[in-house]
Formats: structure tokens, C-alpha cells, sequence
């Protein structure tokens, strides 16, 4: 197999290599699958951390343990090693005179890495260390590689992503920011089905790129000869279900958005995405925002600090309108949010430079100023309302202001974390923010999305009023486990390949 990085180390590498040839000359095979274990280090600190000595040895407590060996050290007729499994870590203990030694010796020449299985009693040291005194142990799997040294890590930040198995095994914090994920994930689901929402999964190979605007990953189904896209969101067919009569749909997912990589963006992300019909965007807030406070709960952040922002989750979230709040800022605009060419001045004034699109209206401007002006300064959860209908081409326009939505996006600490609408149920009104979308695609816009016919087949048949949200999984995982970069919470994150 060819490695993407130069071997570290090739010495280390050559001397565990001999030591795997020794053990399979001697053994005839060098991976058991006959070890078994009935106990986790976690486990057992648990249930007898505070147990003395004297209880341990009265409880005779036999026990099986397998893990990587992490720290190894000979004191003369004994040794102390400490293995690592998926729980934590645990002390063995070995003697010369409890082990044969056609066992005990071989020990001393493994290396650290090695996976090993061992049983024994528990027993408290010296220095007060709940223990393993083996009386049986054997080497399962032969580490090939050398490990970080332990009081450096993995320093290098690009090395931790490209080898995460590496870097799980040597940080404990590391291992512990996916386990946060899992039970954030684990609190989302939770928290909808006990809303009576029901979880559904939609496809992932599109026909059309819809229910968003991004730019499609493209790929080429050979037995149907047709081009197909890896979804940008559900959301069109998570609505097609509401029209089935799922009246609570939700969908934890992942999107595919062929866009920059930076510490907030992966071409690959999850989100969780939920509709409920008979509401308003009003109560998609309230949702939201219930939904975000039980996640933080579930992993103990309801106060946490992110990029240096102190967020109590406890508190209510704020809500402000779009053009209000970028009125704030230049009171020129007032009564003038929807004014083009004055928003396009205003907009070189403050954003020297943008470059807009031939298509813009007046709406992408209003979006632009508050973008550069107002989404900064957002740090403490705020829910920003009103979107123009320019951008939003999937969301009812507002009953008193038709050049606004009833959209709205969740900001925290500058980020958005949310975004969230009264879903548009006129296929009339769908039809043409769709062809005007075609056109914006037709001039450029590599964002834009097309024309979904079925679509609006489905809204003919009619759908009930209803709200739907996003919430960005990978960002609220970053906010919640206090986190600068998505790669952090990606056990896997996007990477150009290195040269060999």
C-alpha cells in the first residue's frame, strides 16, 4: 500500500516489522480472534474506584480486558503498563513469578501501540492506582507504526485530519469532542420525536439541485444515461411528504455543496432538517430554539464559551428584523430598503469591493449591507426575520409586506446556525421565483436553482400551511463543544490528497 506522508521513523518500523516475523515464526499466526473481554476500563473505575484494597482482594475480582498499550515501563521482576480502550484506561500489573516466562519475557520487548488482551484480579498499588494483576496476557496486534511522542501529540494540525485514528488514539479531548457530537445528534432526535415528528429519509441522488442555493457536485448514473446531483438539501422532498400527509417530517442528512472549504464550510455537511404543518414561521422559532436549548443540555453547555464569545443558552433568543436592523446602522435607507440604485450606492460606499451579479435586485443589496454591517456584530443568539423575496426563493412572502418573506436565520457568535421559513404554498407564485431563479442560472448564476416541475405538481394538489427549518449539525456541534474550526468536529474532513 502506498502512504500518503514519508514513514516516520523507518528504523522503528523495521525493528517492529522483525518483532511480527519472530511472533508468526513462533506462533504460525500473528492476529487472534479468540481473545474476548467482559469488562471496559470506564466500567471498572466506576464501580470500584473508591474501593480499598482489602475489599478488592475479599471480592476476588477476575476480570478480561483488551486495549492499545499506551505507556509501558520494566522495574526489575515487575512491569506496569497502561492499555487504552474505547472507555479509557487501565493499569496492568505484571510479575515475573504469577506469569510462566514464555509469557512474562516477551512482554518486555512490545512496543507501545500494541493491542493486547489481558485478565487478572483488581487490586489498588501502592500509589493507590486501581489495577489489573495479570495472570494471563497475550499481544492480539502488532503495532507497525511508532506513536506521537506523548508530550508532543500530534502538533501538526493537517496531520491530526489526515490521520484521525492516530489522533484519537493519543487525545482523550479529541475522542471526547465526537462523543459530544454523537449525544447532540442522539438529543436532536430525541427532542423532534418527542414533538411527534417523524424521521424520514429522501434521496441523495437528485435529478434536480433544489431546495437551496449552492452550486451541485455532479455525477453520471450509467445504466439510466442521465446526470444526477448529490443534494444540496432535502427540502423539496421533504415537503412533497407534507403534501402526503406527514404532517411533522424531519431528516438528519447530509448535503453535498461543491463551495470553498473554510473553518466554517466542508463540501460534505450534516444537517437536521424538520417541517411541521398548520404552523408559521413564528412557531419555527420557538422550535428551534427549544431544540438548540435541549442539545446544549444534553452535553452540559448551556453556558459555553465559543471564539471568546460567553453564550448562555438559557436565555431567550432575540429577533430582529432584516431591514430594521441595517436601517440602524445607515438611517439614509429608511423607507428605502427596497430602492435598488440606492442600495447599490450605499452598498460600494460600505463594500468597496463588491461584486455583484447582473441579476441583482434591490433584495440582494439589503442582504449584502447586512452581511457586511449587522452579521458580526450578531454574538449573542439572535434570530434575524424578514428576509427580502429576492433571496428567498422558497418562502412565503410576508401578508403585510409583499417584498418580504416569513424567513428568518439563527446567528450565533456571528455564525448562522439556522435558517428557517413559511414554506411558499402557491404553485403560481412557486413557478415564477423558480423561472426567476432559471434566469439568474442562465446568466451566471452557478447558485440559482432550476425549475422543478414535480415540485409543483405536488403543490397543486395543495399543501397545508406550513413551516420547515435547518439547522447546520456541524456548527452547533462546533458552538456546543466550544470549537474554532468545522475540521474539529469532523472526524474526517475534506482534503486535497497529498503527492505521493
Amino acid at each position: 500500500m502506498t502512504s500518503t506522508t514519508a514513514d516516520p521513523q523507518p528504523e522503528q518500523i523495521t525493528v517492529r516489522r522483525q518483532k511480527l516475523a519472530r511472533m508468526q515464526a513462533e506462533s504460525g499466526f500473528a492476529y487472534p480472534n479468540d481473545w474476548r473481554v467482559d469488562a471496559t476500563a470506564a466500567d471498572l473505575h466506576a464501580r470500584y474506584g473508591d474501593w480499598d484494597n482489602d475489599r478488592l482482594a475479599q471480592a476476588d475480582l477476575s476480570v478480561r480486558l483488551g486495549g492499545r498499550m499506551m505507556g509501558h515501563r520494566v522495574m526489575g521482576k515487575s512491569s506496569f503498563a497502561h492499555i487504552q480502550d474505547g472507555s479509557g484506561r487501565i493499569q496492568l500489573f505484571l510479575h515475573r513469578d504469577q506469569l510462566t516466562p514464555e509469557i512474562y519475557n516477551p512482554t518486555k520487548k512490545w512496543d507501545l501501540g500494541d493491542i493486547v488482551g489481558a485478565s487478572g484480579t483488581l487490586f489498588r498499588t501502592k500509589t493507590g492506582e486501581l489495577s489489573l494483576r495479570v495472570d494471563a496476557i497475550r499481544l492480539i496486534s502488532k503495532c507497525l507504526r511508532p506513536l506521537p511522542e506523548k508530550w508532543k501529540g500530534l502538533s501538526d494540525k493537517e496531520v491530526r485530519y489526515r490521520q484521525r485514528y492516530v489522533d484519537l488514539m493519543v487525545s482523550p479531548e479529541v475522542q471526547q469532542i465526537f462523543r459530544q457530537r454523537s449525544r447532540i445528534v442522539s438529543a436532536l432526535r430525541r427532542h423532534l420525536e418527542e414533538q411527534n415528528f417523524v424521521e424520514v429519509e429522501t434521496p441523495m441522488l437528485q435529478t434536480k439541485a433544489g431546495g437551496a442555493a449552492a452550486r451541485p457536485f455532479t455525477t453520471h448514473h450509467n445504466a439510466l444515461d442521465i446526470d444526477l446531483f448529490l443534494r444540496i438539501a432535502p427540502e423539496l422532498y421533504l415537503k412533497r411528504l407534507i403534501v402526503g400527509g406527514f404532517d411533522r417530517v424531519f431528516e438528519i442528512n447530509r448535503n453535498f455543496r461543491n463551495e470553498g472549504i473554510d473553518v466554517t464550510h466542508n463540501p460534505e455537511f450534516t444537517m437536521v432538517e424538520f417541517y411541521q404543518a398548520w404552523a408559521d414561521f413564528h412557531m419555527a422559532m420557538d422550535t428551534t430554539e427549544s431544540l438548540i436549548r435541549a442539545a446544549a443540555e444534553a452535553c452540559d453547555a448551556i453556558q459555553v464559551e465559543w471564539d471568546g464569545v460567553e453564550l448562555d443558552l438559557s436565555q431567550p433568543f432575540q429577533r430582529i428584523r432584516m431591514d430594521e436592523a441595517v436601517v440602524a446602522k445607515r438611517p439614509d435607507l429608511a423607507d428605502h430598503t427596497t430602492n435598488k440604485a440606492l442600495l447599490a450606492t450605499v452598498c460600494l460606499q460600505e463594500i468597496p469591493d463588491i461584486k455583484p451579479l447582473i441579476t441583482w435586485k434591490a433584495g440582494h443589496y439589503l442582504n449584502a449591507l447586512f452581511e457586511a454591517l449587522i452579521e458580526p456584530e450578531l454574538q449573542q443568539p439572535t434570530f434575524v426575520t424578514h428576509h427580502p423575496v429576492d433571496i428567498s426563493p422558497l418562502a412565503r412572502r410576508n401578508s403585510d409586506d409583499p417584498n418580504v418573506t416569513d424567513r428568518f436565520e439563527l446567528f450565533i457568535a456571528g455564525k448562522e446556525i439556522a435558517n428557517g421559513f413559511s414554506e411558499l404554498n402557491d404553485p403560481d407564485d412557486q413557478r415564477a421565483r423558480f423561472m426567476a431563479q432559471a434566469q439568474a442560472k442562465a446568466a451566471g448564476d452557478a447558485e440559482a436553482c432550476e425549475v422543478d416541475e414535480d415540485y409543483l405538481t405536488a403543490l397543486e394538489f395543495g399543501m397545508p400551511p406550513t413551516a420547515g427549518v435547518g439547522i447546520g449539525v456541524d456548527r452547533l456541534v462546533m458552538m456546543l463543544t466550544s470549537q474554532h474550526s468545522i475540521r474539529d468536529v469532523l472526524l474526517f474532513p475534506h482534503m486535497r490528497p497529498r503527492q505521493p
